[in-house]
């Protein structure tokens, strides 16, 4: 785009430029451009604070900016800081949990700024935790270990054969397909699956490039095997799941949820999975963590897990070297593939398409 390296600003607290920024990232990110770095203490994932203060001293420093990347502590990039920043081309959220919430994304379009961002970090992981779960939570194999570690060898022997049977073959319903769901059902292709997926903001170009059944919400959970939840909680799927969607799922079925708790009625799921007839696996559950009185803890048909289907256990997040990609192909003058746009805001969101 530019015969001249850009220039690019990193804005976050000191923990996310140690803890997330790995040392052969920023040389990735200086074979193309210069880059600097303005610490920002402005709170955490969620909290973005409209400070004035703030705002003013990021836009003191954008005269010669043409990249900008954003996380935790970062104020709200709006008309105040974009109206400094004549030479700003693209902006980066690193981790924004589906939300966007410290860009005016409008304002920057007016602008002709192109917007990204890389919370799809966590997303390649949790597929892979997804396909792990359903093929413990089809086999029941919560209850066996627990009657193994507790010394009923006996029980857990003659049990073995109360499963869902195996994955092969099933039919498998995806409550949501963006980043997750798309790496899962390349996960899911050696089991011959029958996909059927429920996405309202899933263009029709894609569902047929996927080779998927795009489906009613109603209708994935009368007559998949299978069902996993990967939907963002958003205004429009808080309760989503509550009792008489539960009823819909028929006897035999293995419910799996990785994306948030709140999706569901947790009162009307523990009562469902109370009654039997189903499995479940769950990496999230509402409130977080799961308390420790919780009945859901001590049922036979459900496995659960501590909301870490998103960790590798690497050293660093996997969000920085997807946003090196997007930069670097962006200033090399090819697409990006991360583009925050009006059908992604409206699914984030809740919004009508």
């Amino acid at each position: 785009m530019t015969n001249q390296r850009p220039k690019v600003l990193l804005v976050c607290d000191e923990r996310v430029r140690n803890s997330y920024i790995a040392p052969e990232q920023i040389e990735r990110l200086e074979s193309f451009a210069d880059w600097d770095w303005h610490e920002a203490t402005g709170g955490g994932i969620y909290e973005v604070g409209d400070d004035a203060e703030r705002a003013a001293k990021l836009a003191g420093l954008m005269d010669d900016v043409q990249g900008l990347i954003l996380c935790h502590g970062a104020p709200t990039v709006d008309k105040r800081v974009l109206e400094k920043a004549s030479n700003l081309k693209i902006i980066g959220e690193l981790e924004g949990d589906r939300f966007a919430n410290r860009i005016d994304v409008q304002a920057a379009w007016d602008q002709g700024v192109r917007v990204v961002d890389t919370t799809n970090g966590s997303s390649y992981p949790v597929a892979e935790w997804a396909l792990g779960l359903i093929l413990v939570a089809m086999r029941n194999a919560g209850a066996r270990f627990r009657e193994m570690i507790s010394g009923q060898v006996k029980a857990a022997q003659a049990a073995r054969s109360q499963t869902h049977g195996v994955l092969s073959g099933k039919r498998v319903g995806l409550i949501g397909c963006g980043h997750i769901g798309r790496r899962l059902i390349d996960f899911l292709r050696p089991f011959r699956a029958d996909i059927w997926v429920h996405d309202p903001y899933l263009p029709a170009e894609i569902v047929d490039i996927l080779g998927v059944l795009q489906t009613s919400l109603d209708q994935l959970l009368e007559q998949c095997d299978v069902i996993v939840c990967l939907a963002p909680l958003t205004p429009g799927t808080q309760g989503m799941m509550g009792k008489r969607e539960l009823e819909l799922i028929k006897p035999g079925a293995t419910l799996v949820n990785v994306s948030r708790g709140a999706i569901f009625d947790s009162a009307a799921l523990i009562e469902r999975l109370r009654r039997g007839g189903i499995n479940a696996g769950l990496d999230v559950f509402d409130p977080e963590p799961f308390p420790d009185d919780s009945e859901i803890l001590q049922m036979p048909n459900v496995f659960v897990s501590p909301h870490f289907a998103g960790l590798t256990g690497d050293s660093y997040p996997h969000f920085f070297p997807l946003m090196v990609d997007e930069f670097e192909r962006f200033f090399n003058g090819h697409e990006t593939r991360f583009d925050l746009t009006p059908r992604s805001l409206a699914n984030r969101r809740g919004d009508d398409v």
